[in-house]
């Protein structure tokens, strides 16, 4: 006989302790979701950079900015448009652009990099770009400052920019970190390498005096001058006048094999000096150099530089002729060598700082400060020609110019008014180095009053 000892009271029973543990879990669910709604950020608001595990490491600036924080699916930019192009951005998978993307994998597992940038001189020389485009009505502006001795990059600016937390709304050629790959023929900043690589190799002397017409025919074309200059130059005159006459007669009777193992040094036509998309620049090989393309690339033209490359060149004169790799991390040590000679570096630097002061005092430096630097004015290649209306205006330099802290290289592409070097680069750089200048503490020397200038230069 079956018997059945499951009463209905135990089923009772039974029946309300499933019923209390099933209330129990909803509450427990429900108190959960509102402390996590508690302890989350809005979906507006941005995510705290200091979030914990599994949030994508932090872009850090040498000032102590934060330029990228937070996990990659809330990624944000605090200083909005100051370096973006260089900062870049991410998407759902990783980074897409700039150094989210270049250290994707690191800032992936939660690294943190500290940079070289200094977010106050990188906003002030995107300011500065800015209204130097909008007024020459110029089409983009590049400029990078770096650190003399140790390569350290302060600024790496582009303009026009983006801001990084809404990357999506900004044409991709904003995107664009122009100053580390856009290429251009430099024009007549390239003189002063030329002419310090000559130097080195005692080919000439600052003193040594030429026969300048303003107008050559050599090697089956005609060789023009534009600024008026006296029928003999010495070597500091051709640079001061930036005769391009001036430079057929350095370098008609040198072995290409010579100016190109200097360009190469100076890191033309080389892969870029950091890890970044960068422009490795267009050198041709010293064999397929002729008398004319020897010429015309002594003083910039038939050859092309990026932004970056031309900064990093022109510090080897303010740097006691030593090449130092730009850097972006910050406490990385830097690659060196040696180019040129300590005392062709110095009698270069003492050129350029006549070429300033003799040429465009005031457009490129300001009272009781000095600085050593060339411009260049270059026709731009459109559709197959050079173009007469569309020009990339550069300058490349150094502050102060007896014992440099700073050098700096600016280009303008395309302004359709005030295109020459003189005109558009150079107060670009003044304006800069006044901000470099500022921060460094370094006061103003007295001065007697300035003699009236030309301020004529390309």
């Amino acid at each position: 006989m079956r018997h059945n000892f499951f009463r209905a009271s135990d089923y009772r029973v039974a029946r309300r302790a499933s019923l209390i543990a099933f209330l129990t879990l909803i509450s427990f669910m429900a108190l959960a979701v509102t402390l996590a709604q508690l302890t989350a950020p809005p979906q507006d608001s941005p995510v705290p950079l200091h979030a914990g595990a599994g949030t994508r490491g932090r872009l850090v600036s040498a000032d102590g900015q934060i330029l990228a924080g937070g996990p990659l699916q809330r990624r944000q930019y605090p200083q909005g448009t100051v370096a973006a192009q260089l900062v870049g951005f991410v998407g759902a998978a990783g980074g897409l652009e700039g150094l989210e993307r270049v250290y994707d994998a690191q800032l992936q597992r939660g690294e943190t990099l500290n940079l070289t940038l200094d977010t106050r001189v990188q906003a002030a020389v995107e300011q500065i770009l800015a209204d130097a485009v909008a007024r020459t009505d110029a089409q983009y502006a590049t400029a990078i400052v770096m650190e003399t001795r140790t390569g350290d990059i302060k600024a790496m600016a582009s303009t026009p920019g983006f801001d990084a937390n809404a990357w999506r709304g900004a044409s991709p050629d904003r995107w664009r970190n122009r100053a580390a790959l856009d290429e251009y023929e430099p024009g007549s900043v390239v003189k002063a390498l030329t002419v310090a690589a000559l130097l080195n190799e005692g080919r000439t002397t600052p003193d040594t005096v030429y026969d300048t017409p303003m107008w050559r025919r050599y090697a089956g074309a005609t060789i023009n001058d534009i600024v008026g200059h006296p029928k003999r130059l010495k070597t500091r005159q051709i640079l001061r006048y930036s005769s391009n006459v001036g430079m057929t007669r350095l370098v008609e009777d040198v072995p290409p094999a010579v100016l190109h193992r200097y360009f190469t040094a100076y890191g033309f036509g080389q892969p870029g000096p950091l890890a970044l998309p960068s422009g490795d620049g267009l050198l041709l090989e010293a064999e397929d150099w002729g008398a004319l393309s020897q010429a015309t690339m002594s003083f910039g033209q038939g050859m092309t530089v990026t932004t970056l490359q031309l900064v990093a060149a022109f510090n080897v004169i303010a740097n006691n002729g030593l090449y130092v790799s730009p850097q972006l991390i910050l406490g990385k040590r830097p690659q060196a060598r040696r180019v040129l000679s300590t005392a062709t570096a110095a009698s270069m630097r003492e050129m350029l700082h006549s070429v300033i002061d003799e040429g465009i005092q005031s457009r490129a430096e300001l009272p009781g400060y000095h600085v050593g630097g060339k411009t260049g004015t270059a026709q731009v290649v459109v559709d197959g020609r050079y173009s007469s209306q569309v020009f990339s205006s550069t300058f490349a330099g150094f502050v102060p110019a007896d014992q440099p802290l700073f050098t700096v290289a600016v280009m303008v592409r395309g302004a359709k008014r005030e295109y020459q070097g003189s005109q558009v680069a150079a107060p670009i750089f003044r304006d800069a180095t006044a901000t470099l200048l500022s921060l460094q503490g370094i006061p103003p020397r007295v001065e007697r009053p300035r003699a009236q200038q030309r301020d004529k230069e390309e």
